[in-house]
């Protein structure tokens, strides 16, 4: 486990980082803010070679769903939504609004089968699992702390009743979870969750760190996983393994990069993948919601997208007395797009894969899928003429990029440009379909959200068939 900080002085925040809650009632859409647009209730593209066509069809929601967050530095950030798949092929979409978290309920082909289910007082989506009578939730909760913050918490409902509400965090373990940035998994048996937590209390009192907790099928808290990880977590990704323990990365400021975690925290030896700077709002953007994930091939490889700036030069910060800290010069002023390898779930293979490398081009939402067989699916959002300040970009949106690549990063098919945007958590159908929900509009990079999100009362459901 990695000790704490020395100082509190740098406390991880968002910087005018807005809760999803707040605001939720506004309906008008800010002025050089994000645009509504109609689109049809079935998209087509032209098919790039071995890259099908992304379809969609339109869900209209019971409530405003505020679909824009304000990430660092107040920068654009899409509000998660999480689709997840059961295993009789059903679909479960969650997603904020003002009363708690919608989670929607859909046929496999996309449509909507019955009413939301409304889970009061949840106040963000860290991670969904569908199952055949209903699902499991990652948010947070109400709690009595010194921060006055909420609590993580996983709430399971089964045929519309909840199930159980165990909180994850609390005055006994000397934490909280103002955000989460979380990943939830399940194996059959067990969940895994995975997300931020600041500590209120002990030897972590001020700091912020990330947290892995089993539980099982029944909601009890299981043994594993650890209570003090990265620190600070600038990003979380976890993918359920049947034994063992789950297989998970962080993006961690004080060792500046991309770590291996698994089943270890993040001690001063996990693994790196890759050195970045990331202190607050310079990494790419959190797992899962806003940047990558984490896939596994069928011969035991894994590979996660993020978006990075590089590294021109890492070494130890000689005026840190704890031996801890790097510092990073980034190779890049914006952010590129990078897939990185992992020949286990322990080790990692090689350097990154770069896709782009446009100096003046910002990308985000960067996000990773298996496609059929032996292919992965990258996307991303591109900024033209982006200008950067303190990590983070602005600039002119120019599309949303797909991608495919084999599993040593070898290009399969030129980008093509699509209407549809990915927000949030994809998820991967029987017969291979990827399928994700998002809010219709086209996004503007141009300036920073400096109020209430926008809201909307529809998703779109996409589907791409290998």
């Amino acid at each position: 486990m990695t000790n704490a900080r020395p100082t509190t002085s740098h406390r991880r925040r968002h910087v005018a980082r807005k809760p999803l809650a707040a605001g939720l009632g506004a309906v008008g859409v800010l002025a050089g803010a994000w645009y509504a647009t109609a689109t049809p209730t079935t998209t087509t593209t032209a098919a790039a070679p071995r890259l099908a066509a992304v379809t969609n069809t339109t869900v209209n929601l019971a409530a405003r769903f505020p679909y824009l967050s304000a990430g660092y530095n107040n920068t654009r950030e899409w509000t998660r939504t999480a689709t997840a798949v059961a295993p009789n092929g059903t679909l479960r979409v969650a997603w904020p609004a003002s009363d708690g978290v919608h989670v929607t309920p859909l046929t496999a082909a996309g449509k909507r089968s019955g009413a939301d289910t409304v889970v009061k007082g949840a106040k963000e989506v860290g991670g969904l699992v569908a199952h055949n009578d209903g699902f499991a939730l990652l948010t947070r909760v109400s709690d009595t702390n010194k921060w006055k913050e909420t609590a993580a918490a996983l709430i399971r409902y089964k045929n519309g009743t909840q199930a159980f509400r165990t909180k994850l965090t609390g005055t006994a373990s000397h934490d909280t979870a103002p955000l989460l940035d979380g990943q939830l998994t399940w194996n059959g048996t067990k969940y895994g969750t995975y997300f931020v937590v600041h500590g209120a209390g002990g030897f972590a009192d001020g700091h912020f760190g990330d947290k892995l907790s089993y539980v099982s099928a029944k909601g009890a808290k299981l043994t594993g996983g650890w209570s003090w990880g990265c620190s600070h977590n600038e990003g979380i990704a976890l993918h359920a393994e049947t034994t063992g323990a789950f297989t998970s990365l962080c993006f961690d400021d004080w060792r500046s990069g991309l770590f291996v975690s698994t089943g270890i925290g993040a001690p001063d030896n996990a693994p790196a993948v890759q050195r970045e700077q990331c202190w607050a709002g310079y990494c790419g953007g959190t797992f899962a919601g806003r940047t990558g994930d984490l896939v596994k091939s069928s011969t035991g490889r894994y590979a996660t997208a993020f978006a990075s700036r590089g590294a021109a030069s890492a070494a130890k910060n000689p005026a840190d007395a704890s031996g801890r800290g790097w510092t990073v010069k980034p190779k890049t002023s914006t952010h590129q797009v990078a897939v990185a390898f992992l020949k286990n779930r322990n080790t990692p293979a090689g350097k990154p894969v770069y896709l782009t490398s446009a100096a003046g081009t910002e990308n985000v939402n960067v996000h990773i899928a298996p496609y059929g067989k032996d292919r992965l699916l990258v996307s991303w959002e591109s900024l033209k003429n982006a200008k950067c300040s303190a990590g983070t970009c602005t600039g002119t949106f120019t599309g949303t990029h797909l991608r495919l690549i084999d599993w040593n990063g070898a290009l399969k098919t030129s980008d093509k440009v699509v209407q549809a945007r990915i927000s949030g958590d994809i998820a991967t159908l029987k017969d291979g379909s990827l399928t994700w929900a998002y809010a219709p509009v086209t996004p503007s990079y141009a300036s920073a959200l400096t109020g209430a999100s926008p809201t909307t009362t529809t998703l779109k459901v996409a589907r791409l068939k290998p």
